[in-house]
């Protein structure tokens, strides 16, 4: 590795067409090439690389056939010829749940641990392969007693508990598709997504246990149904709190009651490799949700690979931790789907980070020998704010791979990340993908990529991805652009749910038969791809258009800086000003330097510092918490409704509402600002 060096500002580079395209604001210097001993053993080597540009689906179908049982073998691979609508493997035939469950019981692994469930208060399950496939032979014999045939669509609305995987897979075992709503959704959103995927079953729960108490899901269920739902004729209800909830007779159902007394013995349903596997609603705010519905064969193919050759799994003796929630595309591809067809053993965690205690995550890797991490940046600079001395109590020394998902993380969380909780040895894969993509699309590997803090770096095996300008023509290296990718992949979504030319308009209609992502990114020297963050988020100060996302790296590579959030707010001199939003380090909130004047003027002076004057915040404001999602996720657009002092928008979709109003008060106070 190199020694750190700081970041340093660039010129705008212009694109290839002389126009110029997003800024190129920070150059980031430290590598940290694989050691000799990780390398030797790494699942993935680097001529896979020149192997899949050869022949990408040639390379695809030899990952399908080593990787995914199939009961009728396929003989095409991909039919492109109905673009932007792929068929992948169209004329094989498989299951997903055999893949997941059946297989390994099959050939002996029975006895293998599949999830290590820890709830919340500290109560736990261990299910192994044998077990899960008990169980969801007695789920899938219950939902087809209550109506539930192959095509037919469950929507599942549970806390993070063994039911809820055990519901997916039998979902997947009789060949209907699933749509996964997040817990923490209201009625009204329940609602729009049974209405537009017409759920004939919905499952859930009494509630489950979130910061240390019990919290209510099924009159959220009862809430959607009385809107009118009348596809849904039964719901199946997990006790899980024991709190009690009001019941409609000759609708709801008792999961042990129902999947208790059904026979353990199922024989899963072949489908067609396109048979849709799954509906997930995008997290939209305004709007008819989008429902992004992936298929079978394809999804299982790049799910399986990504995660053997990203996380560098072993399955005989890696304990596997996504932190996601599986109300979230991360929980579908690598808490369900990705791992169980690996044959993983894998810890999943109902409740939050900081319950009972903030050292509650690291008490879990220590518990379990937890060897692969994989959570959001958010999770990281959330730890990095309350301090490295609450990790620094736990054992974490069998952690051998780290990864990252959600949004770009910062270049100083990263090495936050690195070094207090991989004590400085083990590799970080910052991956980028989508709901939409199915599974990761860029990515270090590691044993095979010298990583470098803060960046995605290259298209894996078999993806076609490039940044290009707005006459999409790649931009030179060193460049900044959209983020595109230029040929169909195995896991690619095949649609919004009913409604065909929204997909076409939405994904396709920029960039002639090109996928645009919607994020902007930039190439840097040696032409490795960093994410700048959703196009909607860059602003244009002054002609220049900056990238959020390089300005929120500049003030969290500052000391007392643990997050931040920078929008852009109209300004009558330079057409927009930068606004930046910031959470201080716990140790720095409760010191002498959190003096908001003092504060602001020198993360202005560090900001012009580190990139130029050009991107120095007009204002300044010091927050506790910032506006996410419950996936973790910024809400920028409240922040420029805040910061241009118009009335907030919808904030149903946060996590805690209440902090746009703190927000709102704080900005009432004079702040800093700028005439330079």
């Amino acid at each position: 590795m190199t020694e750190r060096s700081a970041p340093t500002s660039n010129e705008a580079a212009p694109d290839a067409q002389g126009s110029p395209g997003l800024e190129n604001l920070l150059t980031e210097d430290r590598r940290f090439p694989p050691s000799a001993e990780f390398a030797a053993q790494a699942n993935a080597t680097a001529d896979a690389y020149a192997w899949a540009n050869a022949d990408r689906p040639g390379y695809w179908a030899d990952q399908a056939r080593e990787l995914i049982s199939w009961s009728t073998p396929f003989t095409q691979t991909l039919d492109w010829s109905d673009a932007p609508f792929a068929r992948w493997f169209a004329d094989g035939r498989l299951n997903a749940a055999y893949n997941a469950v059946d297989r390994h019981v099959e050939e002996g692994r029975g006895d293998r641990v599949a999830l290590h469930f820890e709830g919340e208060g500290g109560d736990t399950r261990t299910l192994t392969y044998a077990d899960l496939l008990r169980e969801v032979s007695k789920a899938a014999n219950a939902f087809a007693a209550l109506g539930v045939g192959t095509g037919d669509r469950v929507a599942i609305y549970l806390p993070l508990i063994p039911e809820a995987v055990i519901t997916m897979l039998a979902c997947a075992r009789i060949g209907a598709p699933h749509s996964v709503v997040f817990g923490g959704f209201s009625a009204e959103a329940l609602s729009s997504r049974i209405l537009d995927a017409e759920a004939k079953l919905v499952v859930t729960a009494d509630g489950g246990f979130r910061r240390g108490k019990p919290s209510a899901l099924k009159p959220a269920v009862d809430e959607a149904l009385e809107k009118g739902a009348p596809s849904v004729s039964h719901v199946v209800v997990v006790r899980r709190t024991g709190q009690p909830v009001e019941w409609t007779a000759g609708r709801d159902v008792w999961w042990h009651e129902a999947v208790d007394a059904a026979s353990s013995q199922h024989t899963p349903v072949d489908v067609d490799a396109e048979h849709p596997l799954f509906i997930l609603y995008t997290s939209g705010t305004t709007g008819k949700p989008k429902g992004i519905f992936h298929t079978t064969g394809g999804y299982l193919t790049q799910a399986a690979y990504t995660h053997l050759n990203v996380f560098d799994l072993k399955p005989e003796t890696d304990v596997y931790w996504c932190t996601a929630d599986v109300g979230w595309i991360t929980g579908h591809t690598y808490v369900v789907y990705g791992p169980l067809i690996n044959g993983a053993t894998q810890v999943i965690y109902e409740g939050t980070p900081d319950t009972p205690h903030r050292g509650r995550w690291w008490e879990i890797v220590q518990k379990y020998g937890v060897t692969i991490l994989y959570t959001a940046p958010t999770a990281i600079r959330t730890c990095m704010k309350w301090g490295e001395e609450i990790p620094s109590n736990f054992d974490l020394s069998s952690l051998r791979v780290l990864g990252s998902v959600g949004e770009p993380i910062n270049p100083e969380a990263w090495m936050w990340y690195r070094r207090v909780i991989g004590a400085d040895r083990t590799p970080i894969v910052d991956t980028w993908w989508q709901t939409e993509t199915g599974a990761i699309m860029i990515s270090p590997l590691p044993g095979v990529t010298e990583t470098k803090p803060g960046s995605a770096q290259v298209p894996l095996p078999g993806i076609a991805a490039d940044v290009v300008d707005d006459d999409a023509q790649p931009v030179p290296n060193g460049g900044g652009g959209y983020l595109v990718l230029t040929e169909p992949w195995p896991a690619m979504l095949r649609g919004i749910w009913g409604d065909p030319e929204r997909y076409k308009d939405t994904y396709w209609s920029r960039f002639k038969d090109i996928y645009f992502a919607g994020d902007g990114a930039k190439k840097d020297d040696d032409g490795d791809i960093w994410l700048l963050g959703r196009v909607d988020d860059v602003m244009n100060v002054s002609g220049h258009r900056l990238s959020t996302t390089e300005i929120e790296s500049a003030l969290v590579s500052h000391p007392w800086v643990a997050e931040a959030a920078v929008v852009g707010a109209t300004d009558e001199t330079t057409g927009q000003a930068v606004v930046a939003f910031v959470i201080l380090r716990s140790d720095v909130a409760e010191g002498n330097a959190a003096d908001a004047a003092t504060v602001q003027e020198t993360l202005r002076t560090h900001v012009a510092k580190e990139i130029g004057p050009i991107a120095k915040p007009r204002q300044i404001l010091v927050v506790a918490e910032l506006p996410k999602t419950r996936s973790g996720k910024i809400m920028r657009r409240l922040l420029r409704d805040v910061a241009e002092h118009r009335q907030v928008g919808d904030s149903t979709t946060l996590a805690d509402s209440s902090v746009m109003d703190l927000i709102a008060q704080g900005l009432a106070k004079p702040a800093a600002s700028s005439e330079d």
